[in-house]
């Protein structure tokens, strides 16, 4: 005699159609999100909100929070190709990740037992607009969602522009408009190329790394980010963009 199946209970078909509503209603209003985005200039960024917030808990002394947000024409090809050529040297290539460098980073990491970073440009603008800083699987997860999400909805100037404009330069200093007026006085679409992959050169740690009185090492990665500028072809890199 065949056996009856159990039914579910109440109480978990309840559950169940509860986390799908909440799920769906999550993925609606990110999707929504990032699209909107892509024609709205972000107010601030989840990196910058952290960031203030820290500093007034911490009552920081000196701290000078400075954003404004730069229009792509109005931003130097000197300052768009630096970031390139210093974070993700084939972001006109790929599709929000780059498989190679997630290669190099797996064998790095095997030899030396420490996890190395390959993360794109999409990638960093998708945490850095969205999520918080930090490790984990759950992050890297949300990261790689967001990243996606941004690559459908968003064209490769777009995702550059965003990006130029939340990054952090130095300590409160947020966007190549604010980091343009504060180190060399004038607007971002100015930037000669020196000064551009100076800039460059302070993403990886812009609080450790300065643009005033650069460290010998900041020195080392800006000439390196220029010859690597020579080498990606100049300007004629950025018209793959379109």
């Amino acid at each position: 005699m065949p056996r009856r199946r159990k039914r579910k209970t109440p109480l978990l078909q309840r559950a169940r159609r509860i986390v799908v509503i909440a799920l769906a209603a999550w993925i609606s209003v990110t999707v929504a999100c990032v699209l909107a985005l892509r024609w709205v200039d972000p107010p601030a960024s989840s990196v910058m909100l952290t960031d203030r917030l820290g500093a007034w808990l911490d009552a920081e002394q000196g701290y000078r929070f400075a954003y404004r947000f730069t229009p792509w024409r109005q931003i130097s090809s000197n300052m768009k190709l630096a970031v390139i050529a210093s974070e993700d040297q084939r972001f006109a290539d790929h599709f929000g990740f780059d498989f190679v460098e997630i290669g190099h980073a797996l064998a790095r990491s095997d030899a030396t037992g420490g996890p190395r970073g390959a993360s794109t440009l999409t990638q960093q603008t998708a945490k850095n607009l969205f999520l918080w800083s930090g490790r984990s699987w759950v992050r890297k997860g949300l990261e790689a969602y967001f990243a996606l999400l941004i690559e459908i909805c968003w064209s490769k100037p777009r995702i550059l522009e965003v990006y130029l404009n939340i990054a952090e330069f130095g300590r409160g200093v947020y966007g190549v408009g604010a980091a343009s007026e504060r180190y060399f006085k004038q607007s971002p679409a100015r930037l000669n190329r020196p000064q551009s992959a100076l800039l460059a050169a302070v993403l990886p740690n812009p609080v450790q790394y300065r643009v005033v009185a650069p460290s010998s090492h900041v020195r080392a990665r800006q000439a390196w980010i220029e010859a690597q500028m020579r080498a990606l072809g100049g300007e004629r890199y950025l018209w793959r963009l379109d």
